[in-house]
């Protein structure tokens, strides 16, 4: 974290320069202890819990972990969206979290921009991209006159591979790959310090990503931008990232360098997430065993965990008895095997631990499920005599998440179509019968 201390909230300006850290570096973006819940009272729900970490000048910092984990919703809390419910958010030193002067929040939205995930969605489908591009340009009126601001569209469209005649077109007229492209304009024409990308690849064909990942890379080698990387995919963030952070159900827990991240992944959570990797060679992707993440192997009742530097500038989550065990693993410096891949004909035999966080999922699942979901046998009933009703209602109970009263649904119809076809045959043959 910075040394030196942050400026007050009051200040109406950003500073030309952020605080500098004992290495040296400069920091651009700090979360300090930041908490955000959605909801009150017993529905309220932590998304994030006490996420601390740094973001310097000029690199790609990227946040990780499984769907639900609160990447997006740090994202959205860095541009001032989500409101913190505890901590802050200081920009080059400044908090930008909770209630600041109105000519701050306008340079705030004037150095950070975003890059949504889906770019169908993010794009006024009723404006031309020249109004979706040149919107910052007018709210902000960051050009000297009409010839300027169209100068300034024109350049940013070419730089993202499109063309000028494209400005007249409407987003729906634009593959999925350019709508990318357009809204990677509209954040870059702000010539913005910080973008928070949120995954901007995931929607997008395999030979597209390449092409707006080093689109992204141009932009930071050429104008210092930094990247808040938001993802899921580990194969692609090892190699456009300087840091990476992984998050676990609101929780950080592990930052490191990217190669140091992979090389020595001490969270059994991280991993797991490495393991999940797909290899490109199928067999060696088929005979793979996968490692499962089972979180009941932390005992937290007592000696509560922390985010801790470990050195290497590598921190990881733990309690006490737990860092010691990763600081231990560390400075053996020698490479974890993330991936194991069985010999043919082997099969795999999962651990006891791996067949507990099996069972706790289904458990977790079972618990989950809603609360009338009892699997009366009145609902096999009802489908044995009314059949095509039973069918129906359970195809409702289905879309519901009522898994076990579909079950006795599908039971009973099944039965009650059975007795219907027996009968119908033995009808048939005793008709065959008279007739002879």
């Amino acid at each position: 974290m910075a040394n030196k201390t942050n400026l007050t909230s009051t200040q109406s300006h950003l500073p030309e320069h952020g605080p500098i850290d004992e290495s040296g570096r400069e920091v651009l973006l700090s979360l300090k202890n930041v908490d955000i819940t959605f909801g009150k009272g017993d529905n309220a729900v932590k998304a994030v819990k006490n996420a601390s970490f740094d973001i310097y000048k000029g690199e790609t910092f990227s946040l990780v972990g499984e769907s639900g984990s609160g990447k997006t919703t740090i994202g959205r809390a860095v541009i001032r969206v989500n409101p913190c419910a505890a901590g802050e958010i200081l920009y080059k030193g400044v908090r930008i979290s909770g209630k600041i002067p109105h000519s701050l929040d306008r340079e705030v939205i004037r150095n950070i921009q975003m890059v949504f995930q889906d770019p169908a969605a993010s794009l006024n489908e009723r404006a031309t991209v020249d109004y979706i591009v040149s919107e910052g340009l007018y709210n902000f009126h960051l050009y000297e006159n009409e010839a300027d601001r169209v100068k300034k569209v024109e350049d940013i469209i070419k730089e993202v591979g499109l063309l000028p005649e494209h400005l007249t077109r409407y987003p729906h007229e634009f593959s999925g790959g350019q709508r990318q492209r357009i809204g990677l304009a509209r954040a870059m024409v702000m010539k913005p310090e910080l973008v928070v990308a949120d995954e901007p690849i995931s929607a997008l064909d395999v030979s597209i990503r390449a092409q707006v990942l080093n689109l992204m890379k141009k932009f930071q080698e050429e104008d210092g931008v930094t990247y808040l990387f938001i993802a899921h995919d580990l194969s692609i963030v090892r190699f456009i990232s300087d840091r990476i952070g992984v998050i676990y159900k609101g929780d950080i827990v592990e930052i490191a360098d990217a190669e140091e991240l992979f090389n020595f992944p001490l969270h059994p959570y991280t991993h797991s997430l490495i393991s999940a990797i797909p290899i490109p060679d199928p067999k060696l992707e088929k005979n793979k065993a996968l490692y499962t993440y089972d979180p009941s192997i932390h005992d937290y009742s007592v000696d509560k965990p922390q985010l801790v530097d470990i050195g290497h500038n590598h921190l990881v989550y733990g309690n006490a008895a737990e860092i010691e065990q990763y600081r231990a693993l560390r400075e053996k410096n020698e490479i974890i095997k993330s991936v194991t891949i069985l010999e043919e004909g082997e099969t795999y035999q999962p651990t006891e631990q791996e067949m507990d966080a099996v069972d706790a999922a289904a458990e977790e699942q079972f618990l989950n499920a809603p609360i009338h979901d009892t699997g009366s046998k009145g609902y096999a009933i009802l489908s044995f005599f009314l059949p095509i009703l039973g069918i129906i209602l359970g195809l409702i109970f289905k879309a519901n998440r009522h898994y076990r009263n579909w079950k006795m649904c599908r039971k009973g119809a099944i039965a009650g179509f059975a007795v219907i076809g027996v009968l119908i045959i033995l009808f048939l043959l005793m008709l065959i019968l008279a007739v002879i």
